[in-house]
């Protein structure tokens, strides 16, 4: 009975293990690429082939009815797809510029789509499996490191070199090396070899503005390496490191305040006071002061805040008058008075100036009429007439009656002898009726001479209109 109980446990196992056979036939094959060994490698992009070498394939337990090798970028797009490791290590990485590359081995069944170069296996559809990927790694050429500076020199004639520069050339690649000089819009300036090269260029010569200087590292064929073109006119292999600033500023006369200051031209000394002078930022072997007009045209160059404060702006006569203070350099022409400010040359710098306004004597302004009369013999009078003295100036003053030539007829020192004046005397014509403000030393007003005759400080106001019919 035992025997048989065994011989029936066979039966049944065989019979389960048939059955297990029979399903498997019907389970989906799971595909298998392999193991892929080799790398990582890495290149420097610069123009020269870079081809991987010495990658290898473990076949074990490959399954896949189609085989390939796939080349992606870091984002799995597909950049190549070679048949076999032959043409693998016959692919140059040089030509895809910087960046990673992925080396995978591919199996698939037929029916797969998307697999061609520009897609990206996120889009590949059908049955495939990949391998383990080798790493290509492309570097870009590399410079080195420039330490130094930043460097700021005084553009005044002398010569200004910089020290101390240095190279860290820990990771500096390709096959040719170079400094250059540029403007801040990376216009070449200047092109030296090697660091003591740099250390012997004369920034002062380059003007007011920035330098900046590089480190470059290139490959032959390299072209629009020179003075005068940009940096962006290279083409070819290269890289530039980080810069160095070089600042080249402009002299600094410093900064005065004070004012504005409004005098009277009326034959009285007028002097400025509290000018004061900020030189926190003050650079030049040689300082002084220089007075102009509004026009730049050089009025005088006192030496010292003492000597502007004695200026008797009052002999300028009426106009604007500009205070400044100057810095400049040996060597400095046309700083002199009757001279413009254009006309110096060398190296110089002005403060901001300080105004001196000198304003004319203001007669103040006068209404009423104009007055008509008819001359018959009946006594006719001005009358209503008003001065608006709000901005009269001057010591003394009075009234003026003439004809329309201007020649002085009457002199009543006020409106209400103004006011009693007797028109028809005159006969027939015009009168001018203007109030006047001067100083003492004014000469030639009387009655028969005409108001050009006057020498003196005077203004006349506007003029009152008297026709006589």
């Amino acid at each position: 009975m035992s025997n048989l109980k065994s011989l029936m446990a066979v039966l049944s196992l065989a019979i389960l293990l048939g059955s297990c056979k029979g399903d498997s036939d019907d389970d989906p094959i799971v595909l298998n690429a392999g193991t892929l060994s080799g790398g990582p490698f890495s290149f420097v992009v610069d123009g020269m082939p870079d081809m991987v070498s010495g990658i290898t394939l473990d076949a074990n337990g490959i399954v896949g009815s189609n085989r390939t090798y796939l080349i992606t970028d870091d984002a799995q797009n597909v950049l190549g797809i070679p048949p076999s490791l032959e043409a693998v290590e016959g692919v140059n990485f040089d030509d895809a510029g910087t960046g990673n590359c992925y080396i995978y081995h591919l199996v698939y069944e037929d029916g797969l789509s998307g697999l061609e170069a520009g897609s990206n296996v996120a889009n590949f559809e059908g049955d495939f499996d990949l391998s383990n990927f080798v790493v290509v790694e492309r570097l870009g050429l590399n410079a080195g490191v420039l330490e130094g500076g930043p460097y700021t020199f005084t553009v005044d004639g002398n010569p200004d070199m910089v020290s101390g520069v240095s190279l860290d050339a820990t990771n500096l690649n390709g096959s040719l090396q170079t400094y250059v000089i540029t403007d801040d819009q990376n216009n070449i300036l200047g092109v030296p070899p090697t660091i003591e090269a740099v250390e012997g260029v004369n920034f002062d010569d380059a003007g007011v503005g920035v330098c900046l200087i590089w480190h470059l590292t290139y490959e032959e064929g390299l072209t629009g390496l020179a003075a005068g073109n940009n940096v962006s006119d290279f083409v070819g292999q290269w890289a530039l490191s980080n810069s160095i600033t070089v600042n080249r500023e402009a002299l600094d006369a410093g900064s005065i305040s004070g004012g504005p200051y409004t005098f009277t031209v009326d034959g009285n000394a007028d002097m400025v006071s509290g000018v004061m002078f900020d030189d926190t930022n003050l650079t030049g072997t040689t300082q002084r002061w220089v007075i102009t007009d509004d026009q730049n045209n050089i009025l005088g160059l006192p030496p010292t805040i003492e000597a502007v404060e004695g200026v008797n702006f009052d002999d300028a006569g009426v106009g604007v008058c500009l205070i400044w203070h100057i810095t400049y350099e040996p060597g400095l022409t046309g700083l002199e008075a009757g001279n413009n400010v254009s006309d110096l040359q060398g190296f110089y710098a002005l403060s901001n100036s300080l105004t001196v306004n000198r304003e004319a004597l203001n007669a103040g302004s006068i209404a009423g009429g104009p007055f008509t009369f008819d001359v018959d013999g009946t006594p006719d009078m001005v009358s209503g007439i008003t001065l608006d003295d709000t901005n009269l100036t001057g010591s003394t003053q009075g009234w003026v009656i003439t004809d329309d030539q201007n020649n002085i007829l009457g002199l009543p020192p006020t409106i209400d002898e103004d006011e009693g004046v007797e028109f028809d005397d005159a006969g027939t014509g015009v009168c001018l009726i203007w109030h006047i403000t001067y100083e003492p030393g004014l000469t030639g007003l009387m009655a028969g001479n005409n108001v050009s005759d006057l020498d003196g400080f005077y203004a006349l106001s506007n003029s009152i209109t008297v026709t006589r019919n």
